[in-house]
């Protein structure tokens, strides 16, 4: 987790998706404690209540749970959730925009996987 803050989003926004590739990248794992908010605003010298919001969007979307006293820790089955929400968002920003695209200069679904194909 020693990646770069950039100014495209919002701290707490990377902060969510930095966790959130370390649980795909195994580096965490599930039932795992994550990061503390103190130790994230440490490592990246922000406030730790920016990473707290970070935390919690973590928290809200059932991928962190906290045990009272202990910390956050990473729930089971976060991966194939984070998996899933990717893939729906892949789709959504591009499989979409690709299929309106080629249908507007006519490409066909078939000429589409063609190209597709011929890539491998």
């Amino acid at each position: 987790m020693n990646e770069i803050l950039t100014q495209e989003k919002s701290i707490y926004i990377q902060i969510a998706e930095m966790i959130e590739r370390d649980i795909l990248r195994d580096i965490l794992l599930e039932e795992e404690k994550a990061p503390s908010t103190n130790e994230l605003a440490k490592l990246y010298a922000i406030n730790p209540a920016t990473a707290a919001k970070g935390i919690n969007i973590l928290v809200d979307r059932g991928i962190l749970y906290k045990k009272r006293g202990i910390g956050m820790f990473v729930v089971k089955g976060a991966k194939e959730m984070i998996m899933a929400k990717r893939k729906e968002e892949f789709y959504d920003n591009y499989i979409k925009k690709l299929l309106l695209e080629a249908s507007s200069i006519g490409i066909s679904k078939e000429e589409l996987i063609d190209m597709i194909k011929k890539e491998d």
